[in-house]
């Protein structure tokens, strides 16, 4: 399974998630891949690669009836990234507890891109050692 962050630090893949979450807050019971290409504006092989990690990543489910397929939300893995978080939340005081929607995706996406640049060095540091 893929790192949570490595999954999150696709800007596309915020956009899904951002996009399923509001539509699942409309009552909506799943959204189809063209409804998420048309929002999007991104072609469908793209939309459904990124759908594809997310679902393997735990944080979509999808539903068939037919041909279509439907995608919903599921929190659930984005766990770990609270837990992660939160403690840096907590040493910027209660100021930091009210995040405006654009500072969040940023935080996410540099948060995201740091996991992901010190994974890729650990990996690559690991390859080097002798034995490997």
């Amino acid at each position: 399974m893929a790192d949570i962050f490595d999954v999150i630090a696709d800007g596309t893949r915020r956009d899904i998630l951002r996009l399923l979450l509001d539509r699942s807050a409309a009552g909506h019971d799943g959204t189809s891949v063209s409804q998420i290409v048309i929002d999007l504006g991104v072609s469908q092989p793209t939309v459904s690669k990124h759908l594809k990690v997310l679902r393997e990543a735990g944080l979509v489910t999808v539903r068939e009836e037919g041909q279509h397929r439907y995608y919903r939300l599921q929190t659930g893995p984005l766990d770990e990234v609270d837990d992660w978080i939160l403690p840096f939340l907590d040493q910027a005081g209660e100021d930091a507890a009210v995040v405006l929607p654009e500072t969040a995706a940023y935080a996410a996406e540099v948060v995201g891109r740091a996991a992901a640049s010190a994974k890729h060095a650990l990996e690559s540091a690991l390859r080097k050692l002798p034995g490997r």
